[in-house]
């Protein structure tokens, strides 16, 4: 069992959550409004509600769940919190377009993973995850097509660390794909500029960018 900070309460958070504690984590959801948001998490097990400072406190890996065009400045703002742990990054940093869909990259050129690393020089960011629609995060096996969860990050034993965190959510060992250092990120991060068009034309329905082989 892992002490598992969560920061962020929307799906992201909750899907993700909801899926460690099942399998056997004990999970801190961290929330800006853990007051108002604690009646949807009433009674379920192994998860707490809490404030984002005390989720990253207590927690042995932390992930970031926030919208990603205001990560930086909030897990800047825990970097004690988040010293020595691993912070596992699912946000991808876009500028939203008129219909509230992903638009262009906040960080063209480099990625928020690096940009993270770079804030949190104690911490080891790894960045999974973040190419496709959240459901998929936790039931990668409901797509026709096998999925892929790529992996990026300097710290080999924190890349480990998450791929066993994926394995609990239910990825193969043959469907996660370790892209190497943070800097493979910015490739990433640059496929959510093919969702908006993917959205728009076949509705909110579950998928990856994934790579065949």
């Amino acid at each position: 069992m892992t002490n598992i900070g969560i920061l962020g309460a929307g799906r992201v958070g909750t899907n993700l959550a909801d899926k460690l504690a099942a399998a056997g984590h004990h999970v801190t959801l961290g929330s800006r409004s853990p007051q108002s948001d604690g009646n949807r998490l009433a009674g379920t097990p192994r998860i707490v509600l809490a404030d984002h400072r005390t989720a990253a406190r207590t927690a042995d890996v932390v992930i970031n769940a926030t919208p990603g065009d205001t990560s930086l400045a909030r897990m800047g703002e825990l970097r004690t919190e988040l010293s020595g742990k691993i912070l596992v990054d699912v946000s991808n940093a876009t500028r939203d377009t008129a219909d509230g869909l992903p638009g262009e990259l906040c960080y063209p050129g480099s990625s928020l993973a690096e940009k993270l690393q770079q804030a949190l020089p104690d911490t080891h960011v790894v960045k999974t995850l973040n190419t496709m629609l959240f459901m998929v995060m936790t039931a990668p096996e409901t797509l026709d097509t096998a999925p892929t969860a790529y992996v990026s990050g300097d710290d080999e034993t924190a890349k480990k660390t998450v791929v066993g965190l994926l394995a609990d959510l239910g990825w193969q060992s043959r469907w996660i794909e370790d892209l190497g250092g943070i800097e493979t990120a910015r490739a990433t991060e640059a496929m959510i500029l093919v969702v908006p068009h993917v959205l728009r034309r076949h509705g909110f329905k579950p998928f990856a960018v994934s790579l065949s082989r």
